[in-house]
């Protein structure tokens, strides 16, 4: 598919407006909801590591919320309950992947990773704990109102080994060589220019450093023919067909490239929805 200069211009800003507004939903409920208290000096809005405490004060905040259940529900459907623990519901309720990166990433202490497209920040703090005090997590975003609400996140977990900053996927503001791990999670999909996106993900991994997305693929070469702007933002328009797509990582220098297909959509009827979230690891060689 041919995307001109305006098209592009034009996708990033239905994108950054959709994704903003989302934030903006679970900033306003995190503005007007009062914190829930479970009795416990150590709680903070159900983060004590009661799992009662936590179902109860996720149920306090989806009740007052303006985004529905289906946000958290979102993102309880892909993470598992150990790494869901102690997260801000706001985090959760940001959530809009479609995979679990982390999961496949295999982090260890110390490690720096690079989230794309980090949003409300629930895989940065995921990864941060899994990286530890040692460690460090960066999350890039465009969308100011998704960096403010993933910096609310991450003060209010007391995070002192995340940083959010803002730019795009294809121009990545880190030096050559900073990061063993990126990470992103339906969000390369987003992007007009992907050959960019992989370049410089390449670039800033270290040598020997591994890449771990999880994102939405075409599965025919026709690809999706719903390639609007408002279906780009859906991360319907930008799913690639599979072979471009690795093929793209190829040619940005990644080697022992493998895939998982996950969460498949097909219609024979159509081919808008002929497209899986797929699992992709990938390794900058040494």
């Amino acid at each position: 598919m041919t995307i001109n200069n305006a098209d592009t211009g034009e996708i990033r800003r239905i994108v950054q407006q959709q994704y903003g507004q989302r934030a903006l939903r679970v900033i306003e409920l995190t503005d007007v909801t009062p914190q829930f208290e479970c009795g416990s000096e150590n709680c903070g809005n159900g983060n004590c590591g009661n799992a009662d405490c936590a179902a109860e004060a996720h149920a306090h905040t989806e009740a007052a919320a303006c985004c529905g259940p289906a946000d958290t529900e979102h993102a309880m459907a892909l993470y598992n309950e150990a790494q869901l623990q102690g997260l801000p519901v706001e985090a959760m309720a940001a959530s809009a992947g479609c995979g679990n990166p982390t999961a496949l990433a295999d982090l260890r202490p110390g490690e720096t990773v690079l989230d794309l497209g980090s949003g409300g920040g629930i895989d940065c703090f995921i990864a941060a704990e899994q990286v530890g005090e040692s460690g460090r997590v960066f999350g890039l975003d465009m969308t100011p109102e998704m960096l403010a609400l993933a910096n609310t996140n991450r003060n209010r977990m007391g995070l002192s080994n995340v940083e959010f900053i803002e730019g795009h996927l294809e121009d990545i503001p880190l030096p050559d060589s900073t990061v063993d791990v990126v990470i992103s999670n339906c969000v390369i999909c987003l992007s007009p220019d992907k050959d960019a996106v992989f370049r410089e993900a390449y670039r800033v991994l270290t040598p020997g450093g591994r890449l771990h997305v999880s994102d939405m693929l075409a599965l025919t070469a026709e690809g999706p023919t719903l390639v609007d702007a408002d279906s780009w933002a859906s991360c319907i328009g930008g799913a690639e067909y599979r072979e471009t797509y690795l093929a793209r990582m190829v040619a940005a220098g990644f080697t022992d490239i493998s895939t998982t297909e996950d969460d498949l959509k097909c219609d024979e009827n159509q081919v808008s929805l002929n497209v899986a979230s797929v699992k992709v690891s990938a390794h900058k060689p040494r």
